[in-house]
């Protein structure tokens, strides 16, 4: 260097602190995924390649555009309709029992193998995967439960299915499910839940006999409910139906008495905050602060689900850590939200698992892993 030449002077960046006690949570700490739908949770190369196998005829021969068909994130999915209707292809695809076994044991073997899931509920609804009746319910439940015991027996992880109930099906056809549910109970069905589009031919009381019967044989019940219909269905669903846990139910947070009723009955809300924002069901990060803050105050109990990890392309412990890094959620928060994931599961021994500590930190891996 000249000894005329002056050196730079080195540019010094503020360090952004942190809020204290924010942060990651331990990846070896024990966690249930209990909102997981099937239709959300296999890769799309996976998806791809069962479509093809069972010779379904897709809108495009192009693997990308298949891609961006049954993933969220495009304008046309950012609204809940738009996102709902991302299930039209993967539900057709996942309809036939063959179908249905490979998708449960990839989402059930991954979410242990991606993410140190140690207990995973997974939903679907049998009758829309059983092409308007040609397929029977039972071998569609069956495939769904082999697949479960298969990816069980390669891991270390407990897998329940969850039957979904539809808003827009007539009480009849919702009921054959019930019974279904009911009949495949000692067999690895934990629970049901009700979910879909607001339909003015829904009644909520029309299901309380049937729910009860549910829980009488020892199901668990969670209803979707408190996302994007009225927050006074919320209070109807816990009086009529009186559920475990809500999916989702951020709508809780703007009313003080429904946040007491839940407090009250210790419901769990099951919230997923990516597949809120996208939905717009909540507008931004800081109104999920004002929501989390407001769930506290209530003592109102909740754990962290992803609706759907492939469709949109998160995993349980990314919502964890976005929550930390917008300073919603502290570590022990964290912590807490995990504890509540595995304490309300309707799995059986769920709390019985636990990560091998020789496992250390859970590895990245690619989305499309097979």
């Amino acid at each position: 260097m000249s000894p005329h030449r002056v050196a730079p002077k080195r540019v010094v960046k503020a360090k952004i602190e942190k809020p204290r006690g924010f942060g990651t949570l331990n990846p070896a700490t024990p966690i249930a995924e209990l909102h997981c739908h099937l239709g959300g949770s296999v890769t799309p190369a996976i998806m791809w390649g069962i479509a093809h196998a069972q010779g379904i005829r897709l809108p495009s021969k192009d693997y990308w555009a298949f891609r961006k068909m049954i993933t969220a994130g495009s304008k046309r999915t950012r609204s809940f309709n738009g996102y709902l209707d991302l299930f039209h292809w993967t539900e057709l695809i996942q309809s036939s029992p063959i179908a249905v076994e490979r998708s449960v044991y990839e989402v059930v073997a991954g979410a242990y193998r991606k993410n140190h899931i140690t207990t995973m509920e997974l939903r679907f609804n049998p009758m829309k995967r059983n092409r308007n009746g040609e397929q029977d319910l039972d071998h569609i439940i069956a495939a769904a439960i082999r697949g479960a015991d298969r990816a069980a027996l390669e891991y270390p992880v407990k897998p329940g299915i969850i039957l979904i109930l539809d808003r827009e099906f007539t009480l009849r056809q919702n009921e054959i499910i019930v019974e279904k549910a009911i009949a495949w109970a000692s067999r690895g069905i934990v629970g049901i839940d009700i979910a879909g589009r607001e339909s003015a031919n829904f009644k909520v009381a029309e299901y309380k006999r049937m729910f009860r019967a549910a829980r009488k044989a020892g199901l668990g019940i969670t209803v979707h409910t408190g996302e994007s219909g009225p927050v006074s269905e919320m209070l109807e669903v816990v009086k009529q139906l009186e559920p475990d846990r809500i999916g989702h139910g951020v709508k809780a947070a703007g009313d003080t008495k429904t946040m007491k009723v839940l407090a009250e009955r210790k419901i769990v809300l099951e919230i997923c905050p990516t597949s809120n924002l996208m939905t717009k069901v909540v507008s931004d990060w800081e109104e999920f602060r004002q929501i989390f803050t407001r769930l506290r105050e209530g003592k109102v109990r909740y754990a962290i689900g992803t609706d759907g990890p492939e469709m949109l392309q998160t995993y349980i412990r990314d919502e964890l850590a976005a929550l930390g890094r917008h300073g919603i959620l502290s570590v022990a928060e964290q912590e807490a939200a995990a504890a509540t994931s595995i304490k309300s599961s309707f799995v059986k021994g769920a709390a019985a698992v636990a990560i091998p500590r020789s496992e250390g930190a859970a590895p990245r891996v690619s989305r499309e892993e097979s």
